[in-house]
């Protein structure tokens, strides 16, 4: 079930990039869904007072901050918006890295959020569209959500080709208009849970209180995913004695020894995770940082350990194989299935994502004071005594429930913060 609706526009490598930001700019502006030009604003006004010769007003030029509305297309009112997923993969590299490329995009299509897809491909990159149908069907033999492809190699001009998935991705999108929101029940809400940028109360207020969200959700029949397996390093026996079969187990820990081995082979290792900021704040170790991110998760048992990739098939408590880094391993968390995403952060980033809310919820109410157009709860009271891990942890929830009805809007999505990096695991060739 969808907390959104997006129709998704795809390259299969970097070459097509530039093909994908054509098609942005003309559906963006030409629908309603681009961003407010604040920015151009400001520039026209200072080349405004440059051609007067009034050097000395921009010196002293300073804009009004206007608050930034969510676009909303007049034309398409039951689509949230037309999302483009640039990343820099697909030609190079290993087989298994295009693989892992395809099988993410994949999932990307598949997700309940996306009504459908446009892929534009170059036709000699590693990254094949053979590939990612493939993976469709392994996510669901009877897909049939439309993806219109485009190879740019056996397509004529350039302009022939993006003229057609033009007219063609609108004509689809006429179609996902028809769309609308139904009831559902809250077994139907996916939560990834995500921590960027934290700091010596992230294991303290925020964590806890996701995790505390993560349990109600699992006891009403939801699913979660707890992600950024360098950070379970040191707390990997708790989770092995939380998970429901011994296959699952041995799957945690067997990804986990295969990842810190790999990491071991380039001259690192998941005690090199800290980031200088974490280490600032006292966040030292891996194993510190650890024993704060793994609450995240709360004390629901471990239904599945999923590998980079997989998309989650059980309800409850999921751990997935990613990296550390915020970007990457929200992204996996999307594209293995999470229509919400809950993102602690107690430094302070606007991480986002192009299909699924963000929800960042600061671990002190300074950081909340200091950057709040990025942050949308504050968990600080929790550190001043003010409610409980378990009160937080509901009001929490309640809010997740108003935004996967389409009720609330996170400031990530007001800032339009569509990041999207996959996870390059192998070397490049």
């Amino acid at each position: 079930m969808g907390t959104r609706n997006y129709w998704l526009v795809i390259p299969m490598v970097f070459c097509e990039n530039r093909n994908v930001n054509v098609i942005k700019t003309a559906f963006e502006k030409g629908l309603g869904f681009a961003p407010p030009e604040v920015y151009n604003e400001q520039v026209n006004d200072l080349v405004g007072l440059y051609k007067s010769g009034n050097l000395d007003a921009i010196k002293q030029y300073t804009p009004t901050e206007n608050k930034q509305a969510s676009a909303r297309s007049t034309i398409f009112p039951n689509i949230d918006g037309v999302k483009f997923l640039i990343h820099e993969g697909g030609c190079g590299g290993t087989r298994q890295d295009s693989d892992a490329l395809c099988a993410l995009l994949a999932g990307y299509i598949h997700h309940p959020n996306v009504a459908g897809a446009t892929v534009l491909s170059l036709g000699c990159q590693h990254a094949q569209v053979s590939i990612l149908q493939e993976s469709l069907k392994k996510l669901n033999p009877s897909f049939n959500k439309p993806v219109l492809v485009y190879e740019q190699q056996t397509s004529g001009s350039e302009f022939t080709m993006l003229s057609n998935a033009i007219r063609d991705t609108f004509l689809a999108l006429v179609e996902a208009n028809k769309q609308e929101r139904q009831p559902a029940p809250l077994s139907k809400i996916t939560i990834g849970l995500e921590c960027g940028g934290s700091d010596g109360f992230s294991g303290i207020s925020a964590n806890p209180a996701i995790g505390h969200t993560s349990d109600l959700l699992v006891a009403l029949g939801g699913t979660t995913i707890l992600s950024e397996f360098p950070e379970l390093c040191g707390v990997e026996q708790e989770l092995i004695n939380r998970c429901v079969e011994e296959t699952t187990a041995d799957k945690f820990i067997t990804i986990m020894r295969a990842y810190e081995s790999q990491a071991q082979s380039v001259g690192s290792g998941f005690y090199m995770n800290p980031s200088p900021g974490n280490i600032k704040d006292g966040l030292i170790t891996d194993a510190i940082k650890s024993a704060g991110a793994a609450k995240k998760g709360g004390t629901s048992p471990v239904r599945d350990v999923l590998d980079y990739t997989e998309y989650v098939t059980k309800p409850g408590l999921n751990l997935l194989c990613t990296p550390g880094n915020d970007v990457e391993s929200t992204s996996a968390e999307v594209g293995s299935g999470a229509n919400v995403v809950l993102f602690t952060t107690g430094l302070g980033t606007p991480t986002g994502n192009p299909i699924a809310p963000v929800v960042k919820l600061a671990t002190n109410t300074r950081l909340a004071q200091r950057m709040p157009d990025i942050i949308d709860i504050d968990t600080g009271a929790i550190i001043s005594g003010q409610k409980t891990i378990e009160q937080m942890g509901e009001d929490i929830l309640d809010y997740v429930i108003r935004l996967a009805s389409g009720e609330e809007i996170t400031k990530a999505e007001l800032l339009h913060q569509d990041d999207f990096i996959p996870w390059k695991r192998g070397v490049s060739l």
